[in-house]
């Protein structure tokens, strides 16, 4: 039997035999480090510790990294295992359930289940209880493999007719597939996994809800169970502390409970309505970023909230996201009815009986059919219907700002000496959400976006791009966000989502790494998360509980000024291509100020909050100075109020401190005779009496420097929002 070479991190190459496992290295470096192993890598890819190495890479030497409790991707392995160790339980439990997928998330794991059983909190215990009976016994993981057809029968064998779909469907390209097997639990499963159930030590269930079979909401409805698992039970405390805090925190409970914002499904799901105290907050931030902007060498534009479908195809945007948006609008009845043709043709699910169907509605509707020829080819048919699309007009409700933006740009001649421009719009766009992914104000339907594109040479990228990165850690750190991490997304080679030439693409992420070494910032790389057009810089902020959000973004795109034939005129007087730069440094609005909400727990910093000074006056014989020292206030650029309750002063500095108002200001005959104010501050209390220009001074100084004075800070770093699915089984 030849023999396998392993290299460690170290550098040091040691030489095994051939059925050598990542375990059996481990144990060759002590019998501690082989307890301690989760998982192994292999050129950045996680693989079963328990494996021969020799299956896992045919390279001379084999670049060997054994994971442990201490690695991030090893913790995803665990909750992996541990997927399978909850379904396991649910099945000893209930009868006739039927295993979708169970993929891990940034928070712990969830698997989709059909069963008849209708699952809730009451069942947590008995499943927890059941999983820990599995976990005590400590059984391996063992992988092995089958071919398609093998594992149909294997599938079919078990009543598991949900796998049986998917190896027929998703997996049919594929000549064999893997499962893993502990005791009597099989699943189908690409892993990676632990060698055996003991290293879980502390689990927990979250919760239950719905969902559907492969997210087709025409599918079959399931059920999805949430859990977490962790390596010891103090980080499963911790965690479950940090959800608690999460919970009050929600900025849905807080949103309605301040007035900040609605959502009303007689409008819409996912439609946000901002009441009168969320709008100020958002006008403050628009009206900050704008004069920003302007500063900075931008110019405002504004564009419809429609366009033609056209305009979409030749960005891309159509059909390559056609699932997220709405569907369009047509100036004829027919529209609808050609466009599901074309669906039908495109999936090949369309039979004779149907299409003539199909025909003979839309000739009842006024389409005539002159020149469709039913023997035609598919593509013929299609190619045949979308001239009549184009021809009849047809619309989207808009999914981005940017073809619109390059249009802007196309509306005149553009000289080589008028680059970079920089077109910024606050612009309100629309996705079709699935409604159970709506999140109040965090996953919307319409939603606005501090869009802008730069049109630039292409010897002003780096500058341009730096610029962009700049002006975003700006704005982030304006509002007290400075803990953050720079995601570099890139295309997936093997992906056939993206547009555009591989020169285009190389030169693209070239220069957004460059400028990223340069720039300092700590960033990691991401591949198969760019824009379908370009690779972008996302910034991965982290709120005072730990939690993980996508906020500001950077986009380099040499692809659509291709695809929309955009020029301008270079020194040589000859056509040339601009390159394109997308940024957002807010995201979007309603994302942005529900985070925002969270971070903060509905306590804005005074620049940003809707309601900044309250005057309270001790009764109502100070009504008359209170009004005139508010007003005072509002002349000088405060957000200010009287409370004219007929209630003692200490009953309103409850209320005010409820209510999350920054500064009180108790007005009472000696304030008024000197020309004074008692402040009071949320966070530091009694600040005593002052006159009215030097409060006005205070608090203008305050909302000057933009300043965040209290947020309570978390040590615990697991919770993301992105509901990122890392291992699936």
């Amino acid at each position: 039997m030849a023999n396998i070479c392993v290299k460690l991190p170290d550098g040091t190459v040691q030489e095994h035999p051939e059925n050598t496992t990542a375990l059996d290295v481990a144990k060759g470096i002590s019998d501690g480090l082989a307890r301690a192993v989760v998982a192994a890598e292999i050129n950045g890819k996680v693989v079963d510790a328990f494996r021969p190495l020799s299956e896992l890479s045919d390279e001379a030497e084999i670049p060997l990294t054994l994971l442990t409790n201490r690695d991030r991707t090893a913790l995803d392995v665990l909750r992996h295992s541990c997927a399978h160790i909850m379904a396991r339980a649910v099945m000893r439990l209930y009868k006739g359930v039927s295993l979708a997928f169970g993929p891990t998330t940034s928070g712990g794991f969830y698997y989709d289940f059909d069963l008849e059983h209708k699952i809730s909190e009451d069942d947590f215990a008995a499943i927890e209880k059941e999983m820990k009976a599995i976990i005590k016994q400590g059984e391996p993981f063992e992988r092995f493999m089958l071919t398609r057809d093998e594992a149909v029968d294997l599938c079919r064998d078990l009543n598991q007719d949900l796998k049986v779909e998917h190896i027929e469907t998703g997996l049919s390209a594929e000549e064999s597939v893997s499962f893993y097997r502990q005791g009597e639990f099989v699943d189908l499963c690409r892993g990676p996994h632990i060698p055996n159930a003991g290293k879980i030590k502390a689990i927990k269930m979250l919760s239950v809800a719905g969902a559907y079979w492969k997210g087709d909401s025409s599918g079959r409805q399931l059920q999805r169970l949430y859990g977490t698992a962790f390596f010891d039970k103090k980080e499963l405390a911790a965690y479950l502390e940090q959800l608690e805090e999460a919970r009050r925190r929600d900025h849905r409970v807080l949103g309605k409970k301040h007035g900040l914002f609605a959502l009303n499904p007689e409008v819409g799901s996912g439609l946000c309505l901002w009441l009168p105290k969320g709008a100020r907050v958002r006008v403050t931030l628009e009206d900050f970023l704008r004069k920003e902007l302007l500063g900075r060498g931008y110019d405002p534009v504004y564009s419809p909230h429609l366009g033609r479908v056209e305009l979409y195809e030749t960005s891309g945007h159509f059909p390559y996201y056609r699932d997220s948006q709405f569907p369009p609008l047509y100036a004829s009845e027919a529209g609808s009815l050609l466009d599901a043709m074309t669906q039908r043709l495109e999936s090949g699910s369309i039979s004779k009986d149907d299409e003539d169907k199909l025909i003979a509605a839309a000739e009842v509707l006024g389409v005539n059919f002159d020149g469709y020829k039913p023997s035609a080819s598919a593509d013929d048919k299609k190619s045949w219907i979308h001239g009549w699309q184009t021809a009849n007009e047809r619309y989207l409700v808009k999914p981005m700002n940017c073809p619109h933006h390059a249009h802007i740009f196309k509306a005149q001649q553009r000289s080589y000496r008028q680059l970079p421009l920089r077109l910024f719009e606050f612009g309100t766009v629309y996705r079709h959400e699935q409604t159970g992914e709506l999140n109040g104000m965090l996953r919307v339907r319409g939603l606005t976006q501090d869009d802008a594109h730069i049109f630039c040479t292409g010897d002003q990228v780096e500058e341009e791009f730096r610029a962009t990165i700049e002006l975003t850690k700006f704005v982030l750190e304006s509002v007290g966000l400075d803990d953050y991490q720079v995601q570099l997304s890139l295309r997936d080679p093997n992906s056939d989502k993206y547009v555009g030439s591989q020169e285009n693409w190389d030169r693209a992420e070239s220069a957004l790494r460059g400028v990223l070494q340069d720039s300092g910032l700590s960033y990691g790389e991401q591949p198969g998360e760019a824009a379908f057009y370009g690779p972008k810089a996302d910034f991965m902020v982290r709120d005072c509980i730990g939690r993980s959000w996508q906020l500001g973004t950077v986009q380099l795109d040499y692809n659509l000024p291709e695809r929309f034939k955009l020029e301008y005129v270079g020194a040589d007087n000859a056509a040339h291509r601009p390159v394109m730069i997308h940024r957002a440094p807010f995201g979007s609005l309603e994302r942005f100020v529900g985070m925002l909400i969270e971070h903060f727990a509905g306590a804005f910093p005074l620049w940003l909050a809707p309601e900044q000074v309250r005057i309270l006056p001790l009764s109502e014989k100070s009504t008359e100075y209170a009004i005139a020292v508010a007003k005072q206030m509002e002349e000088a650029g405060l957000k200010t109020t009287v409370d004219l309750k007929n209630s003692k002063v200490q009953a309103k500095i409850r209320d005010a401190q409820l209510e999350l108002v920054p500064y009180m200001a108790v007005v009472g005959p000696q304030e008024a005779e000197a020309g004074h104010v008692a402040l009071r501050d949320r966070i530091d209390g009694d600040l005593g009496a002052m006159p009215i220009a030097e409060a006005i001074a205070r608090l203008q100084q305050e909302v000057r420097e933009r300043k965040v004075r209290q947020v309570v800070k978390s040590n615990f770093t697991q919770i993301e929002d992105d509901g990122a699915e890392r291992f699936e089984g």
